[in-house]
């Protein structure tokens, strides 16, 4: 003989049960989502963005430290660099990268690609922006800082979050 308590409480779970424990699935799948895309957000700003923005300002600062140590001309906002127009090792420039010096200030497509600079204009497709410093140090001097500052024009998600920027310096030193 067979118990019919015994068959209703092996019979499972019926559908109300079943639509309940769905539904606070939901609930916490749809609480936990704006994580995702706060990881989402943050892995592309400090993760990608920010890793750029220094391999750009290390790139900018390698070529100024090619320039001889007397070097106050060439341009190194172009690529490859001309011998005349530009600032060289001439100390000068700024790292406020909302007030740039004139000559001390390049510009780079989404891709790396130098746009360079105009006469004072920012290119309309900026995404980088590299500006640099160079300090005379311990007067008269035979030692320079050169400072290489570079930032994206904004960060993802829309402009959430802290812009990525990077700042690199190296000390030069004459005859070298």
């Amino acid at each position: 003989m067979s118990t019919p308590s015994r068959a209703r409480s092996s019979a499972g779970f019926s559908l109300l049960e079943t639509v309940f424990a769905l539904g606070i699935l939901l609930v916490i799948a749809v609480g936990v989502l704006p994580l995702g895309f706060i990881a989402v957000s943050t892995t592309e700003n400090q993760g990608h963005l920010m890793a750029r923005s220094t391999e750009y300002a290390q790139d900018k600062l390698e070529q100024l430290l090619v320039l001889a140590y007397g070097d106050l001309t060439s341009d190194t906002r172009v690529f490859p660099a001309t011998f005349a127009g530009g600032s060289g090792l001439a100390p000068g420039g700024s790292l406020d990268t909302a007030a740039p010096a004139a000559l001390y200030v390049d510009y780079l497509d989404i891709d790396g690609n130098v746009l360079g600079a105009g006469a004072g204009a920012q290119p309309a497709n900026w995404y980088y922006q590299r500006v640099w410093r160079v300090d005379l140090l311990n007067p008269p001097g035979n030692l320079k800082q050169i400072s290489v500052t570079a930032t994206v024009r904004a960060s993802a998600a829309g402009g959430a979050g802290l812009i990525p920027r990077s700042t690199v310096s190296a000390l030069k030193t004459f005859p070298f």
